[in-house]
């Protein structure tokens, strides 16, 4: 609790003093969300690998500080508006572990920063190939690594979908994209459920589906 609110205060500066053009500080901002996503990430928060008793007793006294921060990472994305594209692509392996944690809520409320993305890349510079190569490099990593469920494929699916479709440039593109990385999603996840599999068949038939 001390150190999250020592990131606030840290936050509070950062949009009072270095976020207008003559004095906005890349480096600070970055600093930020990687300590902020550092935070929100590590073992000791993971809620859901303790007892129910403990969880129970966690959450009874200090909430889901996962959830307080990751809101905070959010709104400090969004004000950083015409700085966005300078995160692009370095930003998105870090948005993506926050919004793989299996909290409902964060995931909800951060998971739309990647259409963000998308569009903040589109309008510099007419494609978010970046972006794009970036994510799925990322998300290989991290699905490989345990992180990553069947409820978070269909939040993106759902939430990604919905975003691009409104949009008039990003619709049809968009679409392609995001069937494109929950198809991988689904290739990687199969995989790792069958990683330990005894029958050699079965890990080589999912081995080549993720190829």
């Amino acid at each position: 609790r001390v150190f999250l609110r020592a990131i606030n205060q840290y936050a509070d500066m950062l949009n009072k003093k270095f976020l207008d053009q003559a004095n906005f500080e890349l480096q600070l901002w970055n600093n930020y969300f990687h300590l902020a996503v550092a935070f929100l990430t590590q073992e000791s928060l993971q809620l859901e690998n303790f007892s129910s008793a403990k969880r129970a007793k966690i959450l009874n006294k200090y909430g889901d500080m996962r959830r307080q921060i990751g809101f905070e990472i959010r709104d400090m994305w969004y004000n950083l508006g015409q700085h966005k594209i300078k995160f692009i692509p370095e930003m998105v392996g870090p948005i993506l572990e926050m919004t793989l944690i299996p909290e409902t809520e964060l995931r909800k409320a951060t998971i739309p920063i990647f259409f963000d993305m998308m569009q903040c890349e589109f309008h510099s510079t007419r494609s978010f190939q970046m972006f794009e190569n970036e994510i799925i490099t990322k998300l290989d990593h991290e699905v490989e690594g345990g992180r990553g469920d069947e409820q978070y494929k269909v939040l993106f699916d759902k939430i990604l979908l919905e975003h691009c479709r409104k949009h008039k440039y990003l619709a049809k593109s968009g679409e392609t994209f995001v069937k494109l990385v929950v198809h991988l999603m689904e290739r990687l996840l199969d995989y790792r459920t069958i990683m330990h599999d005894e029958n050699k068949e079965n890990r080589m038939s999912c081995t080549v589906n993720v190829l």
